[in-house]
């Protein structure tokens, strides 16, 4: 019988044909598509023709088709609905990608091709499109250790198939003690709880096969309890597991594989000749050093500090008028924030959150995209890897162009958090090539399902990503859509969250779930106003993370990274009822892989430009001002990689942004 990961998937849109692969299928696609890739490199590598960029450059665009269609179907099912067998696999595909990719980045014939053409490229004729592919497969195999020899060159291969095993190890421990445990509620421990936060309980407990609801450790079910229950022992007990996870001891324990992933990275850019870690990661980086990075997270830093250290003494007001002594304490911050909130804005989120409505907010995000850029959304009925998914063909002017999946739901099975990734990227060469995206969320399951306006934002957040893929233009994969550098490819997901906030948006999608009604005028209005309440918490818990994972990378890695954690939030004088938004132990931004290491603070970097770049819109017409919309389309939506990120803004909006507009977008005051 044939492999279906193997074959032309004669599908519509050339889809994965979800319903007939099997968990049997990986690991023999797996290996056959990965010799058939090394034999492609190889063919290059001792091609008798003069290297030349169709021979060596394109030919490496072109290798790996068949490699990189089973990895994307894997991958995103053991991302999204994990299972033992699927577990197994990643631990066991884990290090033999990256012993491969070290053998293809030091392979010597293959790089003395590509230094070839690499030297000869101002008189070979090629487009700026070409030479920036070119620049970047030179750089990128000088950075992935090409040029080392002998001894050195086996130790970075030693060192990346290690990053791997840890990388994945990381990820499941998290994983595990994510999905083990849950805290059963009895009925009178659900009093205070509103409807939502309830029926997202008792579906929990269903999931799980407890008698009755269970506080999970997914976000969008713990975060609520945090917020509305007014047992102060039951948020204790919930937030000391979620502060936990990653480092209970025994198998599942992250923090020796932390410090093992910081001194092999450390040993890495050392053997590159680079000072740390962080130098070596941010030269490519729009921030391109550490000195950079620290002075924007400290000049956010103290204005951040200064609100949340204000908010606090109010807390504690409110918290001796509940007759609790005692300091404020982590997990009694946002139970008294959100009583603030409702007594400050009279906003309630339990009254807030019929409103918003998850099929509505999709809705809103899609017209959105339509009003913009003139993108249609049309439903699609084909298999996909989960009961919960659902899909859309994308078209503009009627021509196709892309599909796109949602994945919406947290369940056991799914790692935390949000993220998108192209099932298959935009391209033109060797032929042109459609973009399959996938947005993979964690919301509350309900009837309807509703969310937090954190939630809605999350969505267009993702969906701005999103667009980034959808909207490429460009001619080699490599560089489509968002592949761009670490500190730009944040800015069309955060700016897109703004849309979010357009009255005329939340006024048209913002209806009620029973009634159908548009939300009221002064709620609108209440919501907005409340748009930077507790920023001085948010802005804390993000910039102390961002600043530890500067600190683990710039200069000799730490024996004991939890001992260097807390040197760094003792120095910044960290308030103590505020956590890092992600401690080392569940910090897999940095740890799971090194996309975001010495690079979480990329998600304000991109802050900077994308408050200023939505002030753009605000002076020309407003949000849906055409013109402005055909600039960010053409400037940096469709550019992909193609051209260096700080060029690409500044032919969008013709200067660099400062700190200033991030600050006024969270109400925050420069001290």
């Amino acid at each position: 019988m044939t492999n279906p990961l193997l074959s032309h998937w004669n599908t519509p849109f050339e889809l994965a044909p979800f319903d007939t692969i099997t968990d049997e299928d990986f690991e023999p696609a797996f290996e056959q598509a990965l010799s058939a890739h090394k034999a492609e490199i190889d063919a290059i590598a001792q091609s008798g023709e003069p290297a030349s960029f169709a021979n060596t450059i394109e030919a490496l665009e072109q290798a790996g088709v068949g490699l990189d269609k089973v990895l994307s179907v894997f991958f995103t099912v053991a991302g999204a609905d994990s299972n033992p067998a699927r577990e197994a696999l990643q631990r066991a595909f884990s290090p033999k990608l990256a012993a491969h990719s070290a053998e293809i980045s030091s392979n010597k014939d293959l790089f003395e091709r590509i230094a070839s053409v690499w030297a000869a490229r101002d008189s070979l004729g090629l487009s700026q499109e070409q030479q920036r592919v070119l620049m970047l497969t030179h750089r990128g195999f000088v950075r992935g250790g090409a040029a080392l020899e002998g001894a050195q060159d086996a130790r970075m291969k030693d060192i990346k198939g290690r990053l791997a095993v840890l990388g994945t190890d990381f990820t499941q421990n998290l994983l595990a003690d994510e999905r083990a445990w849950f805290m059963e509620l009895s009925e009178s421990d659900l009093e205070g709880l509103p409807a939502f936060a309830v029926d997202a309980a008792r579906a929990a407990g269903e999931e799980k096969g407890a008698a009755g609801p269970v506080v999970t450790l997914s976000r969008s079910i713990i975060v609520p309890f945090l917020q509305f229950s007014p047992r102060r022992d039951l948020r204790e007990t919930a937030f000391r597991a979620w502060e936990a996870r990653g480092a209970n001891g025994g198998e599942t324990d992250n923090r020796a594989i932390a410090g093992e992933i910081l001194a092999l990275r450390e040993e890495r850019a050392k053997l590159l000749g680079y000072d740390s870690f962080a130098a070596f990661k941010l030269e490519t980086e729009m921030a391109k050093t550490p000195e950079a990075v620290r002075d924007l997270l400290m000049a956010v830093w103290a204005p951040a500090k200064a609100q949340a250290e204000s908010d606090a003494e109010v807390l504690v007001q409110m918290m001796q008028a509940d007759g609790v002594n005692g300091p404020l304490e982590p997990w009694d911050w946002r139970y008294y924030a959100e009583k603030r909130r409702k007594a400050e804005h009279d906003l309630d989120e339990a009254a807030l959150k019929p409103y918003l409505q998850l099929d509505r907010m999709i809705e809103a995000s899609f017209a959105c995209a339509t009003r913009l850029f003139g993108l249609q959304f049309k439903a699609l009925d084909v298999p996909l890897y989960h009961e919960d998914c659902r899909a859309w063909e994308v078209t503009r002017d009627g021509q196709h162009v892309a599909v796109f999946i949602g994945d919406y739901f947290a369940r056991g099975s799914k790692r935390s958090g949000a993220w998108c990734s192209a099932m298959r990227s935009q391209a033109k060469f060797p032929e042109v090539q459609a973009p399959v995206v996938i947005n993979v969320c964690n919301f509350a399951k309900g009837e309807p399902a509703l969310l937090s306006y954190d939630d809605a934002r999350t969505l267009f957040h993702e969906f701005g990503h999103a667009l980034h893929q959808m909207l490429s233009n460009v001619t080699y994969e490599s560089i489509s859509g968002t592949s761009v550098a670490r500190d730009f490819v944040e800015l069309p997901s955060q700016l897109y969250e703004h849309w979010l906030e357009v009255p005329e948006v939340l006024a048209e999608f913002a209806t009620h779930a029973e009634t159908g009604a548009a939300m009221p005028a002064a709620m609108l209005e209440k919501v907005l106003g409340a748009a930077n309440f507790d920023q001085g918490f948010a802005t804390v818990e993000y910039v102390a993370s961002a600043l530890v994972d500067l600190a683990f990378h710039d200069g000799v890695a730490p024996a004991d990274p939890m001992v260097k954690q807390a040197e760094v939030l003792a120095q910044l004088g960290m308030p103590r009822a505020i956590r890092m938004r992600h401690a080392t132990p569940q910090f897999a931004h940095v740890f799971a892989g090194d996309g975001y290491s010495s690079g979480y603070y990329s998600y304000m970097w991109s802050e900077v430009m994308d408050a200023d770049a939505f002030a753009a819109f605000e002076e020309a017409g407003g949000a849906f001002d055409p013109e402005m919309a055909k600039a960010l389309e053409e400037n940096i939506l469709s550019s992909g990689g193609s051209v260096d990120a700080e060029e690409l803004y500044l032919r969008f909006r013709g200067r660099l942004p400062g700190v200033e507009a991030l600050l006024k977008g969270r109400g925050l005051v420069a001290v």
